[in-house]
């Protein structure tokens, strides 16, 4: 594979050479992983988009609210990229992918990519190599970037380090309204929106945004947060309201934080993030090696024996990965 013209074709913004890079940056194969590498340092790096974070309960609306939220983009002059994880199967290990199809309006626009990765079972609400796919985005040369996360708790924490800001869509009437006093998920979200505000379901969404307005004001005040932020607001995907209010409420969130240089000290903090974690999945990945996992089927049975402690057989077994002998018997 040519590395250097799989670059070049994907910084001209040819979505095929984009589909193409991202497969390649999620391949867990040895020889794809050092041609990822490189790829990655070929992008061009003074390119910067808006990474919007978008998390939400099964059945809020994720989808249709990015495909609206798209197409008004789209109608805008912007070029916009979405990366939806599908929850993998831990039976099978297989993802349905459907997001795409959701999005079928969005999907037919030439200023937008939508790609579905399966999350292979990581934990966190997005895929193993979701911040490698952001990064090619935006060296392809999209304006907006949504990733929408898995969609299952108030553990989907991980995105906020590959993330500008963070939106958390919620359901009127869900019975989660005191869910916004919990810490977590609650605490680095930018931006609640109350989905699905039309019709019969109008005035609990606006009993439910007061809510959750009221429990913001219990969460400790961030300093990367002007004096409104974090905030609640209603929104309705279906019918196409409130979305020109929340575009306009990020932009403003974008600039106040660049502005008080903010926004280049958290991408600095999500840069030495990735850096730890390829440094702990690069020591993880030595367990799997013959002579470790060799190792780890002896010590356990040992200590399964009540021949060792466990502690004992732990401390010996981080001796032998770090000065290897020949096996023992």
């Amino acid at each position: 594979m040519d590395i250097a013209d799989l670059a070049k074709r994907v910084a001209g913004g040819e979505r095929r050479a984009l589909a193409r890079a991202i497969t390649l940056v999620e391949s867990a194969r040895a020889d794809h992983k050092e041609q990822a590498a490189a790829l990655l340092d070929a992008m061009p790096k003074d390119r910067q988009a808006l990474r919007i974070g978008l998390s939400g309960t099964p059945g809020v609306g994720k989808s249709t609210f990015i495909e609206s939220f798209g197409m008004m983009l789209v109608g805008q002059g912007l070029k916009v990229a979405v990366l939806a994880v599908d929850p993998s199967s831990t039976r099978s290990g297989g993802s349905i992918l459907g997001d795409k199809t959701r999005m079928d309006r969005l999907s037919r626009e030439a200023d937008a990519f939508i790609r579905p990765s399966p999350s292979q079972t990581h934990l966190g609400g997005v895929a193993r190599r979701s911040r490698e796919a952001v990064a090619l985005c935006e060296g392809a040369g999209f304006d907006v970037i949504l990733i929408e996360t898995v969609g299952v708790g108030q553990s989907e924490t991980v995105v906020a380090q590959m993330a500008d800001i963070f939106l958390l869509l919620l359901a009127p009437a869900g019975g989660d309204e005191l869910q916004g006093v919990k810490r977590g998920i609650m605490e680095i979200a930018d931006i609640i929106l109350i989905n699905k505000a039309d019709g019969d379901l109008k005035a609990a969404a606006t009993r439910t945004c007061a809510d959750y307005t009221g429990a913001l004001r219990l969460l400790r005040k961030r300093e990367q947060d002007p004096e409104e932020f974090p905030k609640a607001m209603m929104v309705s995907a279906l019918q196409e309201n409130g979305l020109q209010e929340v575009w306009t409420d990020l932009i403003g969130l974008r600039d106040w934080r660049q502005a008080q240089g903010f926004w280049a000290a958290t991408r600095a903090h999500q840069a030495r993030y990735w850096f730890e974690e390829d440094v702990k999945n690069a020591l993880l990945a030595q367990l799997q090696t013959p002579g470790a996992r060799q190792a780890l089927a002896r010590l356990g049975a040992e200590v399964a024996a009540g021949e060792k402690a466990p502690g004992t057989a732990a401390q010996e077994f981080l001796e032998d990965l770090q000065h290897p002998v020949t096996a023992k018997p």
